[in-house]
Formats: C-alpha cells, structure tokens, sequence
C-alpha cells in the first residue's frame, strides 16, 4: 500500500507520507473496555513503573508515567516484554490498556534541572519494582487504544495535572550509582547497566527519562528512539568482543513462530556479519491487499554507519539477540535472520516482539549441515516464499555463493 507515494512496507509508522497521523495505525486503534470515567479526575494506583516520551513534535514532547487507576497485584509484567513471549495479543492489550497515560508537555532539556514533578517521575522509571502512585488529571482526553510499530500498546491518554508517589520507590544501589554519575556518557551508561543484569527495557526507560549521560547533555528521549538506541548500543558492544572469538564450525539453523512471526536464524563459519530479510506477505500490517514484498538491511565485519531504514527497529533488536547468544558462546558467526509475516499478526505490538522471538529461537536445539547448499534446500521446505527470492536480496548469501580466488587453484 502507498500513501502519498510513500510505500507503507518502509516507513512503518514514521510519517514519511507527511500526513501527520499513520492511516495504517489509526485503523487499529480501538476504544478500552478497562478505563471510562474518573471519579473526581485523581485516583491513587500503581505504576510498574513505566514512562512514555512522545517524538511528535520534537523537542515539545510529551512526557507521561503510566500507572493503573487502581491497585493491579503482579502489575511489574505489564510493561515488561521479557516476560510476554507467548501471551496472547489479547492478553498483551488487556495488559496495557489498563495503563493510563497521564500526560504533560514539556521540553526534552527539562531534564537539564528536573523540576520537582519531573524527578518524581524519574526516580519511579528507577524502580525495580511496582510505585504506588498518586495522579490528578484535567481530563481523559482518549479512551482509545492505540498501536505502534516500535513501543508496546498504549492506553487511554490524559492531560497531567499532578503526580506524586505513596512510598520510596526501590532503587537498586547500581543504577543510583550509574545515575548519580554526571561524569559518565550515555553509551557507557548503557553497557554498565546491561552487564550488571537489568533487561534491556528498564535500561530503555532510564534512557528516555532523561537519567543518562554527561550532565550538560542530558535530555528526555522518544521512547521510540530509546528502544532502538539501547538495541543498537548494547548490541555493538558485544559485537566488538564477538569479533575476536573463534568462528564456529558447522552451519546452524534455528527457528521459533510467535503471533503470525515465523523466524528461521541461520548462522554460517565465518567472521562476523549481520542480516535480516524480512517477507511481508499480502494482508499483513504493513502491506495490505499486494504481493509479498521482501525488504531487508545488513552489515559487514566493519559493521553499518547508516541507520538501518529499511528493516528499521526489528533490525537492531534481532541484531541484540544474536549477538547475546554468540558472546555467550564464545563464537563468532555470519548470522542472517528469516522473518516471515503474515496476516495472522494482525496488530502491530512493537519490535520487542522480534528481539523475544528470536532470543527464544535460539535457545532451541539447532539444525546442523555441513554443506550450505543442503542448509537452504532445507530451509526451502520451511520458508512459504521461494528461497531464491530470498536470495536475491542477500548480501550474504550472494557473497558466499560467489567463486573465490583459492577455488580456482
């Protein structure tokens, strides 16, 4: 589909067709059963915690804590993607409509001197664990649940009017420290608080609230560019160690489907590099009522300078997840991921789903071959579309099957 002869397929939501507002998503947004009226505009409930930053209208964006209208036992899961692999689309909605988005405008440098209501905020995106939160709102100014094709569902929106907590959020020593730290960068930041085990989404949130970087350089994130940054950054990181890994010795195939995402992750001998192709068939998200269409990016052992703007966000989470298992194994690998997409993922619900999927993928007994040839007739009766379509598109593959020099001799 195209609008304003910008091809959906590309621009996912990015408003690349200059409307401002995405046809594409509009069309999934839906009223929520869970929130209606709001006896007297305040409520007390509880935050998991969560924080959304808007990226319409940069640098005036929109900050919002998400929290319940009431008191949600086990609501740490609602904005926690690790821990949805398997859940139903409709438990996932049923999750995040019951967040309320209670919004207020505000500057990105606000976070240079955080005022009182922004500190509170951030100090509940440092929590581990769920804050009981106060909130006053002007109005419920959408009832409406709405989709993106970076950030997990969103619920009803609501203009901020007051926001403050109930009790000392639980902060661990580690990201106070790290917080606490005016001295130190962003990317440094980042890698810290991944190598002391905290999930790529609280690093995501600590990003986007502002609570990162050198203290004159620090600003409030897009939660949409957040994700993608902590992807891209932590993901480079252990990529600069893979590389001096040995090169694994046979060719391994994984494979794993979740929502109408079929994902096939074959990893070739040889240095580092990284592909994804992507088959958007007819009546899925992004292409409605055309022919499959294949898109895809890559990157050499020298790795990309450009962002990935085709593949986009699904590219740097599937990247992370590769390179989490190959830096745990010690190896290093041509890694090319398949992703098919059909009309049974009928809701865009944000790129955690790919970097999930794959992770789970790969911690499966794989496929071995020794022949590359043997790999793709086998991975050809798996694929819906033809192989070679596939193959046209790839980097890799076209490399590969390209006769070298020491063949000839």
């Amino acid at each position: 589909m195209k609008v304003n002869g910008v091809e959906c397929i590309k621009c996912k939501g990015k408003l690349l067709c200059g409307l401002s507002s995405c046809k594409v998503l509009n069309s999934y947004k839906r009223k929520t059963k869970t929130i209606s009226v709001i006896k007297g505009k305040s409520f007390q409930g509880n935050s998991p915690p969560s924080v959304f930053v808007s990226w319409q209208n940069y640098p005036k964006v929109n900050l919002a804590p998400l929290s319940s209208t009431s008191f949600i036992e086990g609501i740490e899961v609602f904005d926690e993607p690790e821990e949805w692999f398997g859940f139903s689309s409709e438990k996932i909605t049923e999750m995040r409509e019951s967040l309320l988005m209670s919004g207020k405008k505000t500057d990105i440098f606000s976070a240079l001197n955080p005022s009182k209501e922004l500190s509170l905020i951030q100090e509940t995106v440092m929590s581990i664990k769920p804050v009981d939160v106060s909130v006053e709102v002007n109005k419920v100014f959408s009832q409406k649940l709405s989709f993106d094709s970076f950030s997990s569902p969103l619920g009803p929106k609501a203009d901020l009017k007051k926001f403050s907590l109930n009790e000392n959020p639980s902060i661990p020593k580690k990201i106070d420290y790290i917080v606490s730290d005016t001295d130190l960068n962003s990317v440094e930041g980042l890698n810290e608080l991944y190598s002391s085990n905290f999930s790529v989404t609280s690093l995501q949130k600590i990003l986007s609230a502002g609570l990162l970087g050198l203290k004159k350089k620090r600003k409030l994130v897009p939660t949409r560019w957040s994700i993608t940054a902590v992807d891209d950054t932590v993901s480079k990181k252990l990529i600069e160690k893979i590389k001096y890994f040995k090169e694994i010795d046979f060719i391994q195939l994984f494979q794993s489907s979740y929502l109408g995402n079929d994902f096939f992750v074959l990893l070739l001998p040889g240095s580092w590099s990284f592909e994804q192709l992507e088959a958007w068939k007819p009546d899925s998200v992004w292409l409605q009522k055309s022919e499959t269409k294949i898109i895809s990016d890559f990157e050499s052992f020298r790795g990309r300078k450009k962002y990935a703007s085709d593949v986009s966000g699904a590219y740097y989470a599937a990247r992370l997840a590769a390179a989490e298992f190959l830096y745990e194994k010690r190896r290093q690998a041509k890694v090319l991921v398949f992703r098919e997409i059909g009309s049974d993922y009928d809701l865009p619900l944000g790129v955690w789903l790919i970097r999930e999927t794959v992770r789970d993928a790969l911690q499966k007994k794989p496929l071995r071959f020794f022949d590359l040839d043997l790999a793709l007739k086998f991975l050809s009766s798996r694929l819906t579309v033809e192989i070679n379509s596939y193959i046209k598109k790839s980097k890799v593959l076209n490399e590969l099957k390209q006769k070298k020099i020491s063949d000839f001799f």
